[in-house]
């Protein structure tokens, strides 16, 4: 008998029919003798209705009324799954985070999970229940009501998987797995069967919106196998894992983008020790990310700065930048906010030269001029104007044959 925990987005239990069909597949599973607990978001558009609602009241809403608020809508959620079980013959029960007692530090809004006591749980899955949670939530020392932040229910299936140390986490949502790049950009894309845990979370935090940053970590670290599956038709999806020997060969797995970049130069700036402080401190203290970054000395020992932001960010990173410009007396400040980054992802970079060549000979074949370049032990980065967003990811994946089955 093996035990499963299942996590089903908004769009996954978007209606009363999607909840439907989720009890059809849920009590499939259940009457092969697994032991399922599943966990679910909002219904898609309830969470933005809520806040919504919140901001009619307050234009900052208070964070932990704001807590409280939200989690309801999983609440409704929880209880419409279990019933719909109950109706086809399937006994289960629902629970909310507090429930569970998903114990989280008192960060509302952006809390994160400290502890769970799985008693209750497991008592239940011996009972032969199927076990229905509330994801996105718990509660801290105190008894409030916490909030996990966005992607917060991927991160309580991630952390009951571990708890309970089930067999495997499934993640279903509204696509079928991990693809090689994002299919409606490169329709040779290919479904992947296999990713490590240390690509996917490239692949996360550069662009791809397939599964939540938090959640791959938390199961890299408690070593959670997760499979990624669709809602909507069967298959085997992409299961994320550890590093295995017959992965090596494959040189790339995967080709991640982002559009929300922008980029700024500082140009003049005397080089001087603790100038790379004096332009990125003011930046970070307004709370602003930064991403790549990179340094030019001149002859006439001045340096230019560039660096990259979110494009949200850019007007007032630009308009930060420009007083730190006036302070070090450096000539001038410009930026871009019509840019991208463009990332390519594998374990295999590890054991193999010439990926690096690869790419850059591709984007120059296609007349594509690299802005900057950052690397690190599985990934490769460039930034390049945004036009050439999907001719560049075309033409790496047919460089790097992302199209083809690697042979083990």
């Amino acid at each position: 008998m093996a035990l499963y925990v299942y996590k089903f987005g908004g769009t996954s239990v978007g209606s009363v029919e999607r909840i439907k069909a989720v009890a059809e597949k849920v009590k499939k599973a259940h009457d092969l003798g697994d032991q399922i607990v599943v966990v679910v978001s909002a219904m898609s558009g309830e969470t933005n209705r809520l806040v919504s609602l919140a901001r009619e009241m307050q234009q900052q809403p208070t964070e932990r009324e704001m807590d409280v608020l939200l989690s309801t809508g999983e609440q409704v959620t929880v209880s419409l799954l279990s019933m719909a079980l109950h109706e086809i013959g399937c006994p289960a029960c629902s629970y909310t985070g507090g429930q569970v007692k998903i114990l989280t530090d008192s960060s509302h809004t952006k809390a994160r999970i400290r502890n769970i006591d799985d008693t209750r749980i497991r008592m239940h899955l011996n009972a032969g229940k199927v076990i229905v949670v509330a994801g996105f939530q718990g509660v801290d020392e105190h008894d409030n009501i916490t909030t996990l932040g966005r992607g917060g229910s991927d991160t309580t299936a991630v952390a009951l998987a571990a708890a309970l140390k089930a067999d495997e986490c499934h993640i279903y949502t509204d696509v079928d797995g991990v693809y090689t790049t994002d299919p409606r950009v490169e329709p040779k894309a290919r479904r992947l069967d296999k990713i490590t845990f240390e690509e996917m979370l490239e692949m996360a935090s550069l662009g791809s919106k397939v599964l939540q940053i938090r959640s791959v970590e938390f199961a890299g670290k408690y070593n959670v196998a997760l499979r990624v599956l669709s809602s909507f038709k069967e298959g085997k999806g992409t299961l994320i894992t550890y590093e295995e020997s017959q992965m090596e060969s494959a040189l790339i797995s995967g080709i991640a983008f982002n559009r929300d970049e922008a980029k700024l130069t500082i140009t003049g700036v005397p080089d001087l020790p603790g100038v790379a402080f004096k332009i990125l401190g003011p930046i970070a203290d307004a709370n602003i990310e930064i991403d790549m970054i990179v340094q030019n000395i001149a002859d006439d020992s001045t340096t230019d700065f560039t660096f990259t932001v979110h494009r949200n960010d850019y007007l007032r990173a630009k308009t930060l930048l420009e007083g730190i410009r006036e302070e070090l007396g450096a000539r001038k400040v410009t930026g871009d906010d019509s840019i991208v980054k463009i990332s390519i992802v594998g374990v295999g970079m590890r054991s193999h030269a010439g990926i690096a060549s690869t790419m850059f000979k591709t984007l120059a074949k296609e007349g594509i001029n690299i802005r900057m370049i950052s690397t690190s032990e599985i990934k490769i980065s460039v930034v390049v104007d945004e036009k050439y967003l999907e001719l560049a990811v075309r033409a790496l994946h047919a460089a790097f044959k992302l199209d083809q089955e690697v042979e083990s």
